[in-house]
């Protein structure tokens, strides 16, 4: 089934999303707890903790469930095949181009911010990495993982689309009427966590952390595979599943909030008497995941309940977060280690840097993307002048 008008509020629900990984990025900066990352603020805050377990819990999970629900449409319009020559248009080849530019940026950044950390003054000296612990090896997808796996799932789902479409109409009826009722039930989310907190539950603390390699990781797969399948057959049941979702945003939203409170109460224990509770990282797996589904469910019950029309702010943002999602991590690292130095307190630096990332990745979106050949990659067409957006919803590729 095509629905004939545009969903303006998933452009919404994105460009959210994808400010609020600016903010989880700067976070990171000043997180009080084990990060493998080698360079941190001297300036810390439990604020940042809160934060970035916070953003983690429903961020990814919302971005695969919309790049599934995209990729069902693209594949119902254009056919596997059409899909995935479109995809690959749309994310491999950016990947292959900006990766590359990436890293040794990225690097040069990292190893400027630990030359302000342990001498404060910018310069580059490789042997600093080592003494910070941070030797393993570059390659890797860095940011960029979600691009990565995105495109391995439609990899994947262009060569099962046929399978699937010679299965027996009664196969195909029972998952289509199990989904139903998984997505539509109290406790089907009880049950859709179950896997995901297995996976979790192999990881510090019941979280899952990418891992950045480039030889894909069963665990990952399986983790965000989840929500790319739960957006594949949310398409096939929008008619009835999204009015639902929009008619129970509150109830999730509320019980997402306790299971994410008891989530925390288990991360505090973990932190401080990790042994005294028998399973406590299984349990903490659960309840944060179960929090990620219903989180992921209730904002997009919200969005398309308060947020369905177009917003020429949200347009915007929308329009940008491809180019945003590349270059931001830059501009949250740069900016960190300018403000290393300067006599303030966390709270500040992460205000000052999200401030600054925001409009210098805007910015330069406008000046170097929005009207160029970068933008036609990056969006499908270069936006030349003002007026009504036509974003076109199979163009959900943002982290």
């Amino acid at each position: 089934m095509d629905q004939p008008s545009r969903l303006h509020a998933f452009d919404n629900l994105r460009a959210v999303m994808m400010w609020l990984g600016i903010l989880l990025h700067v976070a990171i900066n000043h997180t009080t707890g084990t990060l493998p990352l080698p360079w941190r603020d001297s300036q810390t805050t439990p604020v940042a903790d809160l934060i970035l377990v916070f953003i983690h819990v429903f961020r990814m999970p919302v971005f695969f469930i919309l790049a599934g629900y995209f990729v069902a449409l693209l594949i119902a319009r254009r056919g596997p095949r059409g899909m995935l020559a479109h995809r690959m248009r749309r994310l491999a080849l950016p990947f292959v181009i900006f990766w590359p530019v990436l890293i040794v940026c990225t690097t040069v950044m990292m190893l400027v911010y630990l030359h302000v950390m342990a001498r404060g003054t910018v310069g580059i000296d490789m042997s600093l990495l080592a003494r910070k612990g941070a030797g393993a090896s570059p390659f890797n997808t860095m940011h960029m993982w979600f691009l990565y796996y995105l495109i391995w799932f439609c990899i994947l789902t262009a060569a099962l689309a046929p399978l699937w479409s010679r299965l027996p109409a009664p196969v195909r009826d029972g998952v289509d009427a199990v989904f139903r009722k998984l997505a539509k039930s109290w406790w089907g989310p009880l049950v859709l966590t179950i896997p995901l907190a297995i996976v979790a539950s192999f990881y510090r603390a019941g979280m899952l952390a990418p891992n950045g390699s480039f030889i894909p990781q069963l665990t990952e797969l399986v983790y965000n595979g989840m929500y790319f399948v739960c957006g594949l057959l949310a398409w096939r049941h929008q008619d009835t599943l999204l009015p639902y979702l929009t008619r129970t945003c509150w109830r999730k939203l509320l019980a997402g909030f306790v299971v994410f409170v008891v989530a925390l109460a288990g991360f505090k224990v973990f932190t401080t008497q990790p042994a005294s509770v028998p399973h406590l990282e299984a349990g903490i797996a659960f309840s944060y995941n179960l929090a990620s589904w219903l989180w992921s469910f209730a904002l997009i019950g919200l969005f398309l309940r308060y947020l369905p029309h177009q917003n020429r702010v949200l347009r915007y943002v929308s329009e940008s977060s491809y180019w945003v999602f590349l270059v931001h991590m830059l501009c949250t690292i740069g900016f960190g280690a300018m403000l290393y130095t300067l006599p303030a307190n966390a709270m500040t630096k992460m205000a000052l840097n999200v401030l600054a990332t925001t409009v210098v990745c805007l910015l330069s979106y406008q000046l170097l993307v929005r009207h160029t050949l970068i933008g036609v990659l990056l969006n499908g067409r270069r936006q030349d002048k003002p007026g009504p957006s036509t974003l076109g919803q199979d163009q959900v590729v943002a982290s």
